[in-house]
């Protein structure tokens, strides 16, 4: 399997990433004459069969996984001073997947016109996704309309802004509002769960409009109608929402979070709304992802 390379937003260096699990996606998204042979069988098979999931769901969440916790921590060279709560405290490893960070950890921009990343994660910005010559791959794009599941959404958002987060199992696993707003109820569409890791979605991007995925409407008298949209993957078939329908949220507010596993985040912006930063699109047109912080400014209304 490839390496994967994105830009560190903090020291703007470029680093390689650690893939956790990497033996087991060489094995379903690899190359090799072997592995095209084992993912024909097993791919589908972790997919498609959501009792998958849940087995190994209920395994992380179980006394039995905690002893991962140490060497996760150590291997990833994590910072247990941003937790909440001491590591002593976490009672399997799912627990400590969806910790909570201190606040003064994430601090979030306060200007009203500026959005912010709503989670640790990898991004890529697409400031017109008419324009955009591809997400992972030049040229390879997915479909608004298999995405929103609606042929009128997807022409309201055409030319819109688009902004893809990319959760890895090291990061922070809560996700939050990018701007104050009202939100609505989240529709549910149910899918698959294929991974979301680069080498899958370079292998198949239509993955990111065929898993099983949640869409919130958010209402902004600053940004308009954002949508936020939840997309689960191999052994993420929880999407857990924590925030209340139909109420004004705070920018920085909790949404929600996603049990074990990778995911992804995907924010669509109406036309001429919002200008992201000149640091993520610059980056994105390299296709190289940039890895943010909850509460960094993602861009600023227009």
């Amino acid at each position: 399997m490839e390496d994967i390379y994105f830009i560190d937003r903090i020291t703007k260096k470029q680093e390689k990433e650690k893939v956790y699990g990497r033996v087991f996606l060489e094995a379903l998204y690899g190359s090799s004459s072997i592995c095209k042979m084992i993912s024909f069988f097993l791919r589908p098979l972790f997919a498609k069969v959501p009792l998958l999931s849940k087995m190994y769901g209920a395994f992380q969440k179980s006394s039995l996984s905690r002893w991962k916790i140490g060497p996760f921590i150590k291997t990833f060279q994590m910072d247990p001073s941003e937790f909440l709560e001491p590591v002593e405290n976490f009672r399997s490893f799912n627990d400590f997947f969806i910790r909570k960070l201190k606040i003064s950890s994430r601090p979030i921009a306060p200007d009203k016109h500026v959005a912010v990343l709503p989670a640790d994660a990898r991004y890529l910005v697409f400031p017109n996704i008419e324009k955009s010559d591809g997400f992972f791959v030049k040229g390879k794009k997915f479909s608004l309309i298999e995405l929103l599941g609606s042929p009128a959404l997807a022409e309201k958002y055409a030319g819109g802004g688009l902004v893809m987060a990319r959760l890895c199992p090291v990061d922070y696993h809560r996700f939050h509002f990018p701007f104050g707003c009202i939100a609505s109820q989240p529709q549910l569409i149910n899918g698959p769960l294929y991974s979301v890791n680069p080498i899958a979605l370079r292998k198949n991007i239509s993955i990111l409009s065929e898993n099983k995925r949640m869409i919130t409407e958010l209402t902004s008298s600053v940004f308009g109608k954002v949508l936020y949209i939840e997309v689960g993957a191999t052994y993420v078939g929880s999407i857990e929402q924590t925030f209340t329908s139909g109420k004004m949220h705070e920018k920085g507010e909790e949404k929600g979070f996603f049990s074990f596993g990778g995911s992804s985040l995907i924010l669509l912006f109406e036309r001429d709304k919002i200008k992201f930063d000149e640091d993520l699109v610059e980056a994105s047109k390299k296709h190289i992802e940039t890895r943010g912080l909850l509460g960094q400014s993602l861009g600023r209304s227009i």
